[in-house]
């Protein structure tokens, strides 16, 4: 029988006791156990016993948690530093006048990538997101976008996405990093064909953990631009010379881990992969939600909100004095609920902004 998901509250738990922190749309909070486990790392390193082979259990412990959270064969999953590695695979591999289509104000790790490649007549068309699957349908050789807006949470319909997509024949590329922990992510082959996730956010990994989703038809298409030893068929025997045998599976597109990152990344990947991630929803965008309510804005299901602000910031300066984490986000203030925050935060959000019952 398989393990009892976790809920929120069993998540909320595992983090130390903290209020007011509305920001892990920038960047999230520690397990615990993260805590733990790179002070342990810290100390082993400190008394010279740590051995480079033993982080390679790390890293294919979080390989092995994130395949299960993305729902996908861990053969499929592939590591880097940031997600803008896996973006800039599928733009190298796209064939010269490709036509690309995003949405307008997506996170330029989704748009820069493809924006490098004007030279050879890439050529980058931006849209509003509520018309991406109608710009698709118009004619493209790839598709790329956040599944969730970095800027104000909106979140991309992928399924019209998906049907334009598949009548043009155009590659889909999603950027899940704001939605990888509380949004339910999509596989193959219904899924995109790729997937990038930097897991520092929602998935309160530390910072330098990334992942690469492949399919094997899409895998074929890319080269490993970035190959080292790392992506090795036996990393331990491709550190020196030209007689290059990389992995068979999306390992081949690895880059050499930063090892204390992914040590800290074990606990808060494996404990996300057990995570109810529908119930997490209910939670985030609920209390986001019921922020929306007493600001007078409809509900829309995202747990990011975003809030006008003026040119001085004086909407961002009042949460901030109110002691809470938030942050300014394209000429607004952008907060971000997640697991460890409660019905408080959103009166201390109401109460800083002055809101009448």
């Amino acid at each position: 029988m398989p393990p009892a998901l976790l809920s929120p509250a069993d998540l909320r738990a595992r983090f130390s006791p903290t209020s007011g922190h509305l920001d892990a749309a920038t960047c999230g909070l520690p397990l615990t156990a993260t805590t733990d486990a790179l002070r342990a790392a810290l100390d082993e390193w400190a008394a010279g016993e740590a051995y480079a082979t033993a982080y390679d259990r790390s890293v294919a412990a979080a390989r092995t948690a994130y395949a299960r959270l993305a729902g996908v064969d861990v053969g499929r999953v592939a590591i880097a530093a940031q997600a803008s590695t896996g973006v800039g695979l599928v733009a190298a591999a796209l064939p010269d006048g490709a036509r690309v289509v995003v949405p307008e104000g997506d996170f330029t790790s989704v748009t820069y990538p493809f924006l490098a490649h004007a030279d050879r007549g890439v050529n980058v068309r931006a849209v509003p997101l509520e018309r991406l699957a109608d710009a698709v349908a118009e004619g493209c050789d790839a598709v790329a976008t956040s599944l969730v807006q970095s800027r104000d949470g909106r979140v991309a319909d992928l399924a019209a996405v998906r049907a334009a997509a598949d009548d043009v024949g155009a590659l889909r590329l999603v950027d899940v990093t704001q939605a990888a922990g509380w949004l339910p992510l999509e596989p193959a082959p219904d899924g995109p064909e790729v997937t990038v996730c930097a897991a520092y956010k929602w998935l309160c990994a530390p910072r330098g953990t990334a992942f690469l989703t492949v399919t094997p038809e899409a895998g074929e298409r890319l080269r490993p631009l970035s190959a080292g030893w790392y992506a090795g068929d036996d990393p331990w025997a491709s550190v020196y010379g030209t007689d290059m045998r990389l992995a068979a599976d999306a390992r081949r597109f690895d880059t050499s881990p930063a090892w204390l990152a992914w040590v800290g990344a074990v606990p808060a990947l494996e404990t996300f992969a057990q995570a109810d991630v529908p119930a997490v929803r209910a939670h985030d965008a609920g209390l986001a939600d019921a922020l929306r309510d007493r600001v007078g804005m409809p509900p829309v299901g995202s747990a990011i909100v975003s809030l006008p602000d003026d040119e001085e910031g004086s909407t961002r300066a009042r949460l901030t004095a109110a002691g809470l984490r938030v942050a300014g986000r394209g000429g607004g203030v952008r907060l971000a609920f997640h697991v460890w925050n409660d019905e408080a935060d959103v009166e201390r959000v109401v109460a800083a902004l002055g809101v009448r019952p």
